[in-house]
């Protein structure tokens, strides 16, 4: 029986609300900063909202994109990619990488950040990020709904193959979350979350 005091909805019917409210709930989540290039060798850079790490050994990250973007055509192409950590003190320089660049522009020029290149892969490493994942494409899928229809939306999983971190955010070897300040994407148009130490709780798991 559902509750009497919830605001129910079918998506497929509109939410009757004045915005959407699934990216606020299924929130605050990571930021995908990925970094490619194309055949040609144009560097691209953009924020995909929604992002996360899917398997611990190999580790596997993904991220979904909502339409056939430069990024998805240059993953499929070159098989690579990096993900890259958006800080509060990266934030400006990241929101300015989600401009609708043309695809023979560049992101990391346009935003006045450092391409460094990476170790294992093709792709590019956002040199100011404090941590990057290098990553080889594992799978790219469409998504479907679940009547079976194709969707203009696509999951693109890469296996982490080579990782760097800044050293100044390992303390006595273990990775400080709360460090480099990552920022995470909610809901509205214009709403993110700092990470800070004062977020941290603890819990052990049963048994």
């Amino acid at each position: 029986m559902a509750r009497s005091d919830a605001h129910y909805y079918r998506p497929a019917e509109g939410t009757g609300l004045p915005h959407d409210p699934f990216n606020a709930i299924i929130g605050p989540r990571p930021i995908g900063w990925i970094s490619s290039h194309s055949e040609k060798g144009v560097r691209n850079l953009a924020p995909y909202s929604f992002f996360n790490g899917f398997n611990y050994y190999p580790p596997i990250i993904g991220f979904s994109s909502i339409g056939w973007k430069d990024t998805v055509a240059n993953i499929e192409a070159t098989g690579d990619f990096v993900w890259n950590l958006a800080t509060r003190q990266l934030a400006e320089q990241m929101n300015q990488t989600s401009a609708p660049l043309a695809a023979d522009e560049d992101e990391f020029t346009a935003s006045g950040l450092t391409a460094i290149p990476a170790t294992v892969v093709s792709s590019p490493m956002v040199s100011e990020s404090p941590v990057n994942f290098e990553c080889r494409l594992s799978q790219l899928i469409r998504l479907t709904a679940a009547d079976g229809a194709e969707l203009d939306s696509w999951l693109v999983l890469g296996e982490v193959v080579a990782v760097h971190i800044d050293r100044d955010h390992l303390v006595d070897g273990v990775y400080d979350t709360a460090g480099p300040r990552p920022i995470l994407r909610s809901g509205g148009p214009a709403n993110y979350f700092e990470i800070g130490a004062d977020a941290l709780f603890r819990m052990t798991r049963p048994g």
